[in-house]
């Protein structure tokens, strides 16, 4: 099976470029989970600040270093970290870093 890889503009918002690779498509997910790729911001690149609603976003980070904004609380993040956004809450991410930033995302319906 072929995975599809999106590169996505200035996307939510957010400055240069995201690349995604789905890994499972949405007829493979059932309607139970809404997305679940890896995504790789380079330097300079960000993914905008949003809300979900009737689902929850669940990051994992593989490498590089980040800076995460959780409902407007800053923070850094790198290799290893997770975070949640739950239902009804928002956040963005950007890479602070000189080398890519690699994480898993997944988006379920709740």
């Amino acid at each position: 099976m072929e995975q599809k890889i999106d590169r996505i503009e200035n996307m939510r918002g957010g400055e240069g470029h995201a690349v995604i690779w789905h890994i499972l498509e949405k007829e493979q997910m059932n309607d139970k989970c809404k997305m679940y790729a890896q995504v790789t911001l380079e330097p300079g690149c960000s993914i905008g600040y949003h809300e979900h609603h009737g689902e929850s976003e669940t990051y994992y980070f593989l490498s590089g270093e980040g800076v995460y904004d959780d409902n407007g609380t800053k923070r850094g993040v790198k290799a290893g970290d997770v975070t949640v956004t739950s239902d009804g809450m928002g956040h963005s991410i950007a890479n602070a870093g000189g080398k890519d930033l690699v994480f898993m995302a997944l988006i379920l319906s709740c």
